[in-house]
């Protein structure tokens, strides 16, 4: 059964899911490199072999594969502790479940908003996202 937040609840995390985003974000960047650089490895000693296999780069580029995924999992399950969902880690947008009128809705935060102004049913997702207004806050706040 998910937790439901009240407004003043979810605000109440946003320091913390902030950096957790913005650490998940960079760790993401530094994954999707080591990838690449782990690919790219990977056709060269396909190519010419492992004569002139550069054994540092390729460590490199598995511990800092190793060390972003580790991040990333930290940060996925403090929201997941939280109680919060990631929706989309490139743009940094988050919801929190809260019920509003008797049904879920989600709170929706997205990285560089000042404050949660934002709602949506939750079948209808970012595209949806409606202002929180008097009648929310009376609900929900």
């Amino acid at each position: 059964m998910p937790r439901y937040f009240t407004l003043s609840e979810a605000r109440q995390h946003l320091p913390a899911l902030d950096s957790g985003i913005r650490e998940a974000i960079a760790a993401k960047k530094v994954l999707e490199a080591a990838e690449r650089d782990r690919r790219e490895l990977t056709e060269r000693v396909m190519m010419v072999g492992g004569v002139s296999l550069d054994r540092e780069k390729a460590i490199d580029a598995r511990n800092k594969r190793e060390s972003s995924a580790a991040a990333l999992k930290r940060v996925f399950e403090h929201f997941e502790e939280v109680g919060c969902v990631i929706k989309d880690l490139d743009i940094g947008l988050i919801d929190f479940p809260a019920l509003y009128r008797g049904r879920e809705v989600y709170l929706c935060w997205q990285l560089g908003e000042p404050d949660i102004a934002f709602w949506h049913a939750v079948e209808e997702g970012f595209a949806g996202r409606q202002p929180i207004d008097r009648d929310f806050l009376r609900e929900c706040g």
